[in-house]
């Protein structure tokens, strides 16, 4: 029959018994450190006043691309627009088609022509401008 002890105790107790035999512990530090969980997503809502929709989607477009600058750990691919009162409603800001090398289109959504990578001299792919 099995300790009936989870598992990291009893895994507690091997480092004990090791660290006593190998001279000992540095201090300050745990022995065993807990699981840490995976990075979670958040979004955050910037609210603002536009004349209309068009307009909403411009403003909204260089927003996400001046942040982006000053944030680079921010996704652009997931940057999207809704009316202050229907977050559900919200609609993709860029286009984020995947390419053939897994590179994503960093263009507005919507656009017409090719689909482009991100950075100067990104690689382009699609259907082109006909």
């Amino acid at each position: 029959m099995r300790e009936n002890t989870p598992p990291y105790w009893r895994q507690r107790q091997v480092v004990d018994a090791l660290g006593r035999a190998g001279g000992g512990h540095p201090p300050g530090r745990p022995l065993l450190a807990r699981p840490r969980r995976p990075s979670r997503r958040f979004t955050v809502h910037l609210g603002f006043t536009a004349d209309g929709p068009e307009h909403a989607r411009e403003l909204a477009v260089a927003y996400a691309e001046a942040l982006s600058l000053l944030r680079p750990e921010l996704v652009l691919a997931s940057a999207a627009l809704s009316p202050a009162d229907a977050w559900r409603g919200a609609e993709r800001l860029f286009c984020s088609a995947v390419g053939p090398d897994g590179d994503r289109c960093a263009d507005v959504a919507g656009h017409p022509g090719f689909h482009h990578a991100p950075g100067p001299g990104g690689l382009g792919w699609g259907e082109g401008d006909g």
